[in-house]
């Protein structure tokens, strides 16, 4: 099936998991927990708390060589955003930074890979915030003590609810 097939598609519409597909093009679901959401806002936040432009956002469709994957959050540059626009309903250059939250589902494996695949679709840095708000940052050659991209980013994220 092609994305934008399974963006029109009426019957997927509103479902409560995150929607990708395979190198075959078929279609995988995800269930998403509310603290997976309430981490990607958070994320979202900080990227503007810390400026420096461009433009963070939530699920973004990007074409890998093993189908479409579906980053939780995405940070694009203007210069990004200037190439691309902001209307794409599928990036097929993955923007700068990427990041996954993790799920009760997800395994490491799986996690590694979105990783890889997401630096040969172009990523400069792949980040990873665990199910208790612990940030991971990655470049294409390994693990980093923080990102270098935006080096203030916290490693850890806390839920406050007060």
């Amino acid at each position: 099936m092609e994305w934008h097939e399974v963006i029109e598609h009426p019957s997927l519409r509103d479902l409560p998991f995150k929607i990708e597909t395979n190198e075959w093009g078929q279609i995988v679901m995800t269930p998403a927990a509310d603290t997976h959401g309430i981490y990607q806002g958070l994320i979202i936040k900080w990227f503007n708390r810390l400026g420096g432009g461009g433009m963070a956002s939530p699920e973004s469709p990007i074409q890998t060589s093993k189908g479409v994957k579906v980053a939780d959050v995405a940070w694009r540059s203007t210069e990004f955003l200037k190439k691309y626009g902001v209307r794409n309903l599928l990036l097929i250059e993955s923007p700068e930074i990427v990041i996954e939250v993790e799920s009760p589902s997800n395994s490491a494996a799986e996690m590694e890979e979105k990783r890889e695949l997401f630096f040969g679709a172009g990523a400069k840095e792949f980040w990873l915030c665990d199910g208790y708000g612990n940030m991971r940052f990655f470049n294409p050659r390994g693990e980093l003590k923080r990102s270098e991209m935006f080096g203030e980013f916290p490693r850890h994220i806390d839920i406050d609810v007060a």
